[in-house]
């Protein structure tokens, strides 16, 4: 499972033209699924997420987490995470979880950050054609793969 976090001042998704969700300060996470992950995987992710120290302190230091700054997040699944792109040029998907996979574990996902964070998160809409908003604060954006966890 592959997540990219981006700090934000604000995000939000659209489908068909109408905004679906948004959110203010806090983190927009794309989440990729592989067919190989499992419970485990959103076990150790979505703490790590929550707890990470990305955010500024005080001094300007990034000392604290969502949790510490009463953020919030936007939860957006997104296959193409997990593309290939050692030959040629177009992608290939193969190492993307089908959706009997996926969506199980995407909202199992959800739901643990929504525990975590102990507040409701925001989301897209799994398989949708989105339009993804954001200004991302800092710049800061950080991949975390569970397949690297040590």
């Amino acid at each position: 499972m592959k997540a990219v976090l981006q700090r934000v001042n604000h995000a939000s998704v659209t489908i068909d033209g109408v905004i679906h969700s948004s959110i203010q300060k806090g983190l927009m996470v794309l989440v990729g699924i592989e067919p190989a992950d499992n419970e485990e995987d959103v076990s150790w992710l979505v703490p790590k997420i929550v707890n990470l120290r990305i955010f500024n302190d005080a001094d300007g230091v990034m000392n604290r987490s969502l949790l510490d700054v009463d953020g919030e997040m936007l939860v957006v699944s997104q296959f193409t995470l997990m593309a290939r792109t050692k030959k040629g040029n177009r992608p290939s998907y193969i190492d993307a979880a089908a959706p009997p996979i996926a969506v199980p574990l995407y909202e199992l996902f959800v739901k643990a950050a929504q525990r975590e964070l102990g507040k409701s998160i925001q989301t897209g809409v799994f398989g949708a054609d989105m339009k993804v908003a954001l200004e991302n604060d800092g710049p800061v954006t950080i991949i975390i793969d569970t397949k690297n966890k040590l």
